[in-house]
């Protein structure tokens, strides 16, 4: 059979992946928004399905003060003994800690913390013992990959942290899982950078604590050589056996808005590559070294077919799960399903009341860069197609933005002003590159009396067209107001390690406290074009 790359298009970054129970289960970073590690499920590894979020709870996922790209670093997940056990990193809070459940679709445990440092952990069980692996500094102020063993129950160290390898020789060496497999310890890792250079390392040993030895034909995956190649940035891999005997790596790459173009706004994206072992005990990865968008396989059944979701409307995507928030949800500012509204349960059960959103403005906007605006949020997973909503505003400002982070994005908005002596609604775009709106490029239309309005965004890997469609008394009008270049909201102009994501917000910089009538949002689509 065939496969395409990516697997999971859109922001989600640093997959780490397990099998359990005859499925796959696989995690991803989060970053700054809530909540925290994306959760997947699949029976065949193309076919992917989101169940939730780790981290539910704000006990779980303090994120107050987190600046863009701070929050959650790296995820590993891993099955023992019948219960699942997610470790990472916040480096916005309490550093390195992991959270246990025995039910994949319930809640997750209260976090319990390690105390060695680094980031990008990961745990390895093994008779009895239970190794907590993380790159940084060990005891002895060596730097590298760091290891040291846990009590499981409570987190404590069992042994002193010890550097048991530094790499393949180079720079930023991070995300080290290590593996059993036909008896030999393998050490996987990234080097390069999580960017052009980034790779996949590995080496092998007699032990958990090695020696290593380092596979002489380093690194094993990389992209990094392939000039006017869409695909880029392969690293951060993990590796899963499949029911057949078979080896597979996810890992984590990147595609250009053109092939020699080198700006790329979905974000770090999750990759399959097939790993083959060899007589002498060294593994390969990907085809020839590399992943390319199309992956011929006789490893999976041929019957299986790979689906990828092309559209996102409010039936069919769910709070929690689909849509996240800025750092936290203040819940009161958001209007969910009468039978949950006001109660503590977990995000990922609601869903849209009657297909409609209601935001309740605040003074916070979109340049917030510690508490949360009234945001929620979408990651945008293709380059090619078109978003649709109808907004009403009784009063300050809402619409759709295009965010990056708050010093990096595009807002079509809907705003109620005053003008004279009355009000009246006007549409207006606005550019904010560099943390500064950019004037030349912010344009506005005035709203007809008593219009229905629904602002528009045409999708092209290089740019985003807006405009606003009016209805009213049986006629319909629309106002184009221009288009922006997607390379400002980019990684490599932006910087960070998120994507783009389509956010729904409301915003009122003249209120004190929480406006008494919200925005409201209806007939949300996202229509993915087939082929980007």
């Amino acid at each position: 059979m065939k496969y395409t790359n990516p697997i999971i298009p859109g922001f989600y970054p640093d997959p780490s992946i397990c099998r359990a129970n005859g499925r796959y289960y696989m995690v991803c970073s989060s970053f700054q928004y809530f909540p925290g590690v994306p959760l997947f499920e699949s029976e065949d590894l193309v076919n992917w399905r989101q169940i939730g979020h780790v981290l539910t709870r704000e006990s779980q996922l303090p994120l107050e003060g987190a600046d863009c790209s701070g929050g959650i670093y790296a995820p590993t997940i891993r099955f023992h003994e019948g219960r699942f056990y997610m470790v990472t990193t916040n480096v916005s809070g309490p550093g390195n800690f992991y959270v246990w459940t025995d039910d994949i679709y319930g809640e997750w445990s209260e976090p319990i913390r390690v105390r060695q440092g680094g980031i990008d952990p990961s745990l390895y069980f093994e008779d009895g013992k239970v190794y907590f692996m993380s790159n940084g500094d060990d005891d002895k102020g060596i730097s590298g990959v760091t290891q040291c063993e846990i009590d499981i129950e409570t987190g404590e160290k069992r042994s002193p942290s010890v550097c048991v390898w530094q790499g393949a020789g180079g720079r930023y060496l991070e995300s080290p899982h290590l593996y059993k497999i036909k008896g030999q310890y393998y050490l996987m890792a990234a080097e390069g950078g999580t960017e052009y250079g980034h790779m996949v390392v590995y080496a092998k040993g007699p032990t958990p604590y090695g020696p290593f030895t380092n596979y002489p034909g380093n690194p094993v995956l990389t992209n990094r050589n392939l000039g006017g190649y869409v695909i880029q940035g392969c690293g951060h891999g993990d590796l899963v056996e499949d029911g057949n005997g078979n080896f597979w790596m996810v890992h984590l790459a990147f595609r250009q808005i053109d092939r020699w173009m080198t700006f790329h706004i979905t974000g770090r994206e999750v990759y399959l590559a097939p790993v083959t072992f060899g007589e002498d005990g060294w593994f390969t990865a990907g085809v020839g070294g590399v992943t390319p968008t199309e992956v011929e396989t006789d490893r999976m059944d041929g019957r299986v077919e790979q689906r990828l979701k092309r559209r996102d409307t409010f039936a069919d995507t769910k709070v929690g799960v689909d849509w996240c928030f800025l750092r936290r949800c203040h819940r009161e500012n958001y209007s969910f399903p009468a039978e949950m509204r006001g109660s503590a349960a977990p995000l990922n059960r609601y869903d849209f009341a009657g297909q409609e959103l209601r935001l309740y403005p605040t003074a916070l906007t979109l340049g917030e860069k510690q508490d949360s605006p009234t945001f929620v949020a979408i990651r945008q997973r293709q380059m090619r197609g078109q978003i649709r909503c109808r907004v009403r505003v009784p009063a300050g400002e809402a619409g759709i933005s295009l965010y990056m982070n708050h010093e990096h994005h595009y807002d079509l908005a809907v705003e109620r002003v005053e003008e004279g002596g009355r009000k009246t609604c006007r549409v207006r775009l606005r550019s904010v590159v560099g943390g500064v709106s950019a004037c030349f490029v912010t344009r506005e239309c005035t709203v007809p009396p008593g219009a229905k309005i629904t602002l528009q965004i045409g999708l092209e890997p290089t740019q985003y067209s807006f405009s606003a469609v009016f209805t009213g008394d049986g006629q319909e009008s629309q106002c184009a107001l221009g288009s922006l270049q997607t390379r400002y909201l980019s990684t490599e102009v932006a910087g960070g390690f998120t994507g783009v994501m389509v956010a729904l917000y409301a915003q009122d910089e003249t209120l004190c406290g929480r406006g008494e009538e919200p925005a409201v949002f209806t007939d949300f689509e996202i229509a993915y074009a087939e082929s980007d």
